[in-house]
């Protein structure tokens, strides 16, 4: 969930792409290695990681481990939810299928930039909350996308037939 700007907007996560810290040569934190970039990957259980690629996009990542052990997940999808006047303005009036279906397109949408580079994600403008419902989905997993480094790992996670995943 996004206040981002004033302005309400949330998703379900059905997409994510795992990335494990110093032995993961596809990580930002690969060798343990921080850099100003790649400083919030290091920080608390719960911290976003944003950071900017391809000189144009923002990618949304949640630090999963202890502080000082650089691993996080992308979220690289979200099924769009609330607020979706919002998602259209902010993505140029895109169809609500290509509102949140790639990590750069859900940042748009949800107003995310670096300026919420290591916020909380448990409390403040930009929120994972757990979902109301305890409705189980099948999770499927693959090989990471759109990487060159250990691009053949499983640890892409998408919910088994959503329409709205990436590629």
């Amino acid at each position: 969930m996004s206040e981002v700007g004033g302005r309400k907007t949330a998703g379900r996560i059905v997409e994510t792409e795992a990335y494990l810290g110093a032995d993961d040569p596809a990580s930002h934190g690969y060798r343990a290695r921080r850099t100003r970039r790649n400083a919030s990957m290091f920080e608390r259980p719960g911290t976003a990681y944003v950071y900017f690629t391809y000189g144009m996009h923002w990618c949304l990542n949640a630090v999963t481990e202890r502080e000082g052990i650089p691993a996080a997940v992308l979220i690289r999808a979200l099924e769009p939810l609330e607020g979706l006047a919002t998602m259209r303005r902010r993505r140029r009036h895109a169809s609500d299928r290509e509102l949140c279906s790639g990590p750069a397109k859900l940042c748009q949408a949800l107003g995310v930039t670096g300026r919420e580079d290591g916020v909380s994600l448990t409390r403040g403008r930009l929120r994972i909350v757990r979902p109301r419902s305890r409705q189980r989905a099948a999770i499927i997993v693959t090989p990471r996308i759109g990487i060159t480094r250990a691009a053949d790992w499983p640890l892409r996670f998408l919910i088994e037939g959503s329409p709205w995943v990436s590629r």
